[in-house]
C-alpha cells in the first residue's frame, strides 16, 4: 500500500508521497511514487501512482513516448507537446488503457486485479494549474475549488487533517506542513505506508520549481513536526473535559434530554422482549 496526495491552490501545488510498497517483519520494500516532468519555461507535470507497482511502472514508464493520435492532420499529442494539462492528462489516460489491453487478460488468470490510481497535476504555458485523478479505466476527474485535493492509497487516516485545514486560499508552505502532517498521521496509524517520502511544491506560473525535497526519519523538520504534533494533541486532548452524567455538575452534560428522536439503547431483561 502507499498513501499519496496532490493539493491544488491559488498559490500553487503540492505533491507528497510514501515509498513503501509491502511491509511486515522482515519484508519491506521501497520505490518511489513521484515522478516530476519539468521543461523550464514551458511545463511542469508531476505524477503520482498508488496500486499494483507492476502496473504503476509500466504506465510511468510508456507515458514518456505514448502519443494519442488526433483526426485531423498534425503531430500525435504527447505529453512534451500537449497545449494543455486536459490533453496530457488524456495522454496519460490512454497509457493506462494501452497497459490494461496489454496485461489485464493476463493479470487475471493470474488472479490479480488490474488495479492502479494516479494524480496528476502541474501547469503548460498559456493556461492555469490542473490538477486530475486518473482511474484504473482510463478516465479521471479534475480539482475543483471545492475539492482542491486528491488522495490515492491508504487515505483515510490523513483525510481529516487535510479537511480541516486546507482553503483554495491555504499558502504553499501551510500546505506542505499540512500534507506532512496528514502523512505522518497515516504512517502512525499503518504499517503499509512509510518513508522517506518525496515532496514538491510548485509556486504557481513559474513552469519550474527547485522545491523538492527526500524526506526520512532523520530529516530535521520531519522529526520536529512527528514529535510536536503528537505533543500538541495530547496537550488538546487533555484540555476537553471528561463527559460528566450529572446535568446538575456542569454545563455540558453527556447524558440530556435532547426532545429529539434519539433514545438510549433498550435494555432486555428477559427472554420474551423484543428489540424492536
Amino acid at each position: 500500500m502507499t498513501y499519496c496526495v496532490g493539493i491544488k491552490l491559488n498559490a500553487g501545488l503540492v505533491f507528497l508521497s510514501d515509498s513503501r510498497t509491502n511491509a511486515g517483519l522482515d519484508n519491506i520494500s521501497t520505490f518511489r511514487k513521484m515522478i516530476v516532468y519539468e521543461k523550464p519555461g514551458d511545463r511542469f507535470m508531476v505524477l503520482l501512482s498508488a496500486g499494483n507497482l507492476s502496473i504503476a511502472q509500466s504506465v510511468r514508464e510508456l507515458l514518456q513516448v505514448e502519443q494519442l493520435k488526433e483526426e485531423e492532420d498534425g503531430d500525435p499529442i504527447t505529453i512534451w507537446n500537449a497545449r494543455s494539462m486536459f490533453d496530457a492528462c488524456r495522454v496519460l489516460g490512454q497509457t493506462v488503457r494501452h497497459v490494461y489491453d496489454r496485461d489485464a487478460k493476463s493479470l487475471q488468470r493470474a488472479g490479480v486485479e488490474f488495479n492502479v490510481h494516479l494524480i496528476f497535476g502541474g501547469q503548460i504555458r498559456g493556461e492555469g494549474m490542473r490538477l486530475f485523478q486518473v482511474y484504473a479505466a482510463g478516465n479521471f476527474i479534475e480539482a475543483t475549488a471545492e475539492t482542491p485535493y486528491f488522495q490515492v492509497g491508504e487515505y483515510k487516516y490523513g483525510k481529516p487533517v487535510l479537511d480541516r485545514v486546507l482553503t483554495p486560499d491555504t499558502d504553499l508552505d501551510e500546505a506542505a506542513k499540512c500534507a506532512l502532517v496528514s502523512m505522518d498521521s497515516t504512517m502512525k496509524s499503518n504499517l503499509s505506508v512509510g518513508p522517506p517520502l518525496d515532496l514538491v511544491v510548485y509556486e504557481a506560473n513559474k513552469l519550474q520549481s527547485d522545491k523538492i525535497v527526500c524526506i526520512d526519519t532523520e530529516n530535521p523538520y520531519y522529526r520536529m513536526l512527528h514529535s510536536a504534533w503528537g505533543q500538541k494533541l495530547r496537550e488538546v486532548f487533555d484540555s476537553l473535559d471528561d463527559p460528566v452524567w450529572d446535568q446538575a455538575h456542569t454545563e455540558t452534560p453527556l447524558r440530556a434530554d435532547s426532545g429529539g428522536r434519539s433514545k438510549p439503547l433498550k435494555k432486555l431483561t428477559r427472554p420474551e422482549e423484543k428489540l424492536i
